[in-house]
């Protein structure tokens, strides 16, 4: 015995000539070309893209990148510490 179901669609139907569904069917072929800009675009003169090229260049030439503020070994708090460390 075979269990037959059929199945309607449900919903609305889709209006193929509407104003929404013909924005739609442009966005999804310029996605398919790659065509589709989105997002906010990056301008190549800012600080921060000269900060990154920089930063870039130096990866690439074998610079190791230090992380974080460096640490002033003259200053108050340091000294304060090392001496701290040695009398413990």
């Amino acid at each position: 015995m075979e269990n037959n179901t059929n199945t309607t669609k449900l919903g609305r139907p889709v209006n193929p000539n509407s104003a929404r569904q013909q924005r739609i069917q442009e966005l999804n072929e310029k996605r398919e070309k790659g065509l589709c800009k989105r997002g906010r675009p990056v301008n190549g003169e800012s600080k921060r893209q000269e900060t990154l090229k920089l930063r870039e260049e130096k990866v690439k030439s074998g610079i190791e990148l230090k992380r974080g503020r460096p640490v002033n070994p003259n200053s108050e708090r340091q000294i304060r510490l090392s001496k701290k460390v040695v009398s413990e």
